[in-house]
This record gives structure tokens, C-alpha cells and sequence, in this order.
């Protein structure tokens, strides 16, 4: 047991003694879109990670439309050279609530549809050393989304026009421009 015990504490000191552990984030391209976002990702491995984001947007806009929606969205990264550092490959999940009114979205859905999404893809990136704690990632991704919803009459309206519509999307389902603080 004793052994066990200083294996142990071994393993975590050399753990948290190797830099860039994890890191959290925020997506520029998101904050520009007044979606609120964050994000972490923490080393599993010398050349794999796991990122999650979260991103919420509440807010009606201007002239009454709105795109109002939260995602969850988790990916496992493989790394060509260091964590955190250079090209990464990725594949990402996805799943999340939305209400659209009066707005084409990229699946064409124009009128007011409440519903929810789910899917996944593949992903490539590339990570810059800004300083020591700062990075600044970009990253482009593509798959498959599964679109189930409801069409109501009116924003906000109890009334539906049409239950249970699906939609399978093939396309972009991630673009990224993120700003990265590593903290360990």
C-alpha cells in the first residue's frame, strides 16, 4: 500500500509538473454575435485533449427577430505536435435548444421554430503562442445535424402550425476564432 501511495503521488506531481494542463476560453466570433461562451480544455495525454464549450444566447434583436439558442458542444482533440500548441485535428459533438423567428438560417428555416439539435463532426485547428498563459486558436469544422422542431404561428405564441418536423443538415457545424488563458 505504501509503494502504491508514493506511485500515486508521484504520477500527479509529474501531472501538474508538465506545463499547459488546461485552459479556458472564450470564442471572439460568438462574443461578436452577443452569444455568450465559454470554454475548456484540458490534457489528456502528451497529444490528445478534451475541449467543451458552452454558448447561450437570449436576447431578442432589434427589429424582432431573434435567434435565441444554448449548445453544449465537446470535442476530442488529437495534437500533431504539443498540446496546446500548432495543428490539431478534431471530432466534436453537439446538442442544444433553439428559437428562430424571421430569420434563413443556414437550414432555411424561416418562421418561428422552436426546437432542439443534435449532432457531431470532424475538425481542424491551429493553435499560436501569444505569452506564456495566452493563446489564440482558430478552428474550422464540418458534419452532420439532426434538426427536430416545432412551428408556431407567431413569436412567442402557443399556437402550432406544425409538430414534430425533422431536418438533417450536412455542412459547417463549428468555426472558431478563440481567445485561450492556460492555467497550469
Amino acid at each position: 500500500m505504501k509503494h502504491f501511495f508514493f506511485i500515486t503521488l508521484f504520477c500527479t506531481a509529474t501531472f501538474f509538473a508538465q506545463a499547459q494542463r488546461l485552459s479556458v476560453k472564450t470564442n471572439l466570433l460568438y462574443d461578436l454575435t452577443a452569444t455568450a461562451n465559454l470554454g475548456a480544455e484540458v490534457a489528456l495525454s502528451p497529444k490528445f485533449t478534451l475541449d467543451i464549450s458552452g454558448n447561450y444566447n437570449g436576447w431578442n434583436l432589434l427589429d424582432g427577430k431573434q435567434w435565441q439558442h444554448w449548445l453544449v458542444q465537446p470535442e476530442a482533440r488529437y495534437w500533431l505536435c504539443d498540446r496546446f500548441n500548432g495543428h490539431f485535428f478534431g471530432l466534436h459533438g453537439m446538442y442544444g435548444n433553439y428559437d428562430v423567428y424571421g430569420i434563413k438560417s443556414p437550414v432555411d428555416l424561416y418562421d418561428n421554430h422552436k426546437g432542439m439539435l443534435a449532432g457531431g463532426g470532424i475538425s481542424y485547428g491551429y493553435q499560436w503562442i501569444l505569452g506564456k498563459r495566452l493563446n489564440i486558436e482558430a478552428t474550422i469544422g464540418a458534419g452532420y445535424l439532426y434538426l427536430k422542431y416545432d412551428k408556431y404561428a407567431a413569436p412567442n405564441s402557443d399556437v402550432k402550425v406544425e409538430s414534430g418536423s425533422t431536418k438533417n443538415y450536412i455542412g459547417p457545424t463549428k468555426i472558431g476564432v478563440s481567445l485561450s488563458y492556460l492555467i497550469f
